[in-house]
């Protein structure tokens, strides 16, 4: 019998975070790391990024922080070419990148509603064409992995466009896995329920918020430790049968 891979080492790969700079991408490039990936940490704030990157680098690890506004389109191109430069490129994508203009639909500016869907949507869009575009010429194996939201299936009261944006990142991995399905590269996604992050972690201490944790079945707050499971599933050997697929992590919430 063909001796089977059950564990998540992922020494050899190279992983691309975005929005690295804190919450859920500092957890990911942890943890990735912690798996012996090598890791490419990007986001707005490049001293937030220096941080993590001592810190990898000072556990062992390998991480190279590169500062990236990742709504800046035309500079993808030339970001991939940087990383292939330094024999960095990578073979995992995690779009994790996001933001949120939280106020009701009639409030929204056209400006708002374009810096939304630029960061959660657009961006991940085109990160992910120009990651496979590499991988598909040279015939490599890749795995891109979506953060995506239980807002994508659930209305969120007060946040409809990002709801919006999350909603089309679930469309977007199941038609990019289609699309490259024959090309070796897997797409999914990760729909995380409500996690305490700093874009939200004023909300909890409010009426509302504390009203909100009450009504979920376990009446708490969900971890960010809740998606490392997920996380390594579909970076790792175990996830190579898994494509066009979103998983929800959510503690329950929305049962």
């Amino acid at each position: 019998m063909e001796k089977m891979d059950t564990g998540n080492d992922l020494s050899g790969h190279i992983a691309l975070v975005t929005g690295a700079s804190s919450g859920l991408g500092v957890r990911f490039a942890q943890v990735l790391s912690a798996a012996g990936a090598a890791v490419v940490i990007t986001a707005r704030r490049a001293e937030k990024l220096a941080e993590l990157e001592a810190e990898i680098n000072g556990q062992g690890g390998k991480a190279l922080a590169v500062a990236l506004d990742v709504t800046d389109l035309d500079n993808i191109g030339s970001f991939f070419d940087g990383l292939r430069a330094q024999d960095m490129m990578p073979d995992i994508l995690v779009n994790n990148a996001g933001m949120n203009v939280v106020k009701p639909a009639l409030d929204y500016t056209p400006d708002d509603y374009r810096q939304v869907l630029d960061t959660n949507l657009t961006a991940p869009f085109f990160l992910a064409n120009e990651f496979a575009r590499h991988h598909i010429a040279e015939g490599n194996a890749a795995r891109i992995i979506n953060i995506a939201s239980v807002g994508g299936y659930n209305v969120l009261p007060g946040l409809t466009p990002y709801c919006t944006s999350k909603s089309g990142i679930i469309m977007m991995t199941r038609g990019l896995a289609r699309e490259w399905a024959n090309k070796k590269i897997n797409v999914n996604a990760i729909c995380p329920g409500y996690i305490e992050t700093e874009i939200n972690d004023f909300w909890w201490q409010t009426e509302g918020g504390k009203k909100q944790i009450a009504s979920w079945p376990r009446r708490r707050l969900a971890s960010k430790s809740d998606l490392d499971g997920a996380l390594l599933l579909l970076a790792g050997p175990q996830g190579s049968g898994m494509t066009g697929t979103a998983i929800t992590v959510d503690d329950g919430q929305y049962i």
